[in-house]
């Protein structure tokens, strides 16, 4: 019986940064990532194809760290409900706070930490002083106004406009966050809203674990990938 390799890390980070820094050249040099899956430790994915680094992700924003910016969101209501990570038994604040120091151990510094939703919760505005005497900067962006139909109010100045925008240096923007809903999406597009009311014209993608760049909108994949997330009812804004 002949031995091979089930899944060849090395060509999975050469042809996933080869592909991300050719979406930023599409733009005005800055493109803004939504990093889905979890950064460390994803035995799921090793189990679905064995041989797969359960921390490639990880590997490979350290290959990318000198053209990223890193920006971690968090729900403020994930904070003041205290939600669990199933997988971790730690709560969404703490699993953000050990990301932020896996990612220095790393060699990675996170730019900032957007809370999203945010409302002045209790728990919310303790999180956020916590990490400001920790040194790092923190954002917070409230509901988007106009969500979800209100399309001419959510891209406006009351909607996208109204949140903080967040000065990043690097082409690449990685925005991740623990777990889904934690405002990842509405980061990205509300910080494409004010690039382009600066005259640049910033891009969006979208990065899972086995993510496949080049297929069609409507394409049985991705409609199949929409599915599940309404089905998870996924509220990003």
């Amino acid at each position: 019986m002949t031995s091979g390799i089930a899944f060849d890390n090395e060509k999975y980070m050469k042809e996933q940064a080869s592909e991300i820094l050719d979406r930023v050249k599409r733009f005005d040099d800055k493109l803004y990532l939504e990093f889905g899956g979890k950064l460390l430790w994803d035995y799921h994915a090793s189990r679905v194809l064995p041989g797969y680094d359960p921390n490639i992700k990880m590997r490979l924003l350290q290959e990318l760290k000198e053209k990223a910016d890193i920006l971690l969101c968090i729900y403020a209501g994930d904070i003041e409900r205290k939600k669990m990570r199933a997988d971790f038994g730690i709560t969404y604040d703490s699993d953000a706070l050990k990301l932020i120091d896996d990612l220095r151990e790393w060699g990675i510094t996170v730019l900032g930490v957007v809370i999203t939703r945010f409302e002045n919760q209790p728990s919310a505005q303790q999180f956020k002083t916590m990490l400001e005497r920790r040194k790092i900067r923190v954002y917070t962006h409230q509901f988007t106004k106009g969500y979800p139909t209100d399309v001419d109010l959510i891209v406006s100045d009351e909607g996208y406009g109204a949140n903080e925008y967040i000065e990043t240096e690097k082409p690449l923007v990685v925005v991740t966050g623990p777990g889904p809903g934690s405002g990842k999406l509405a980061t990205c597009l509300s910080q494409v809203y004010h690039d382009h009311k600066r005259g640049m014209q910033a891009g969006y993608a979208k990065f899972e674990t086995f993510p496949i760049w080049n297929l069609p909108l409507r394409h049985p994949v991705n409609v199949a990938y929409e599915a599940a997330t309404a089905d998870i009812r996924e509220r990003e804004f």
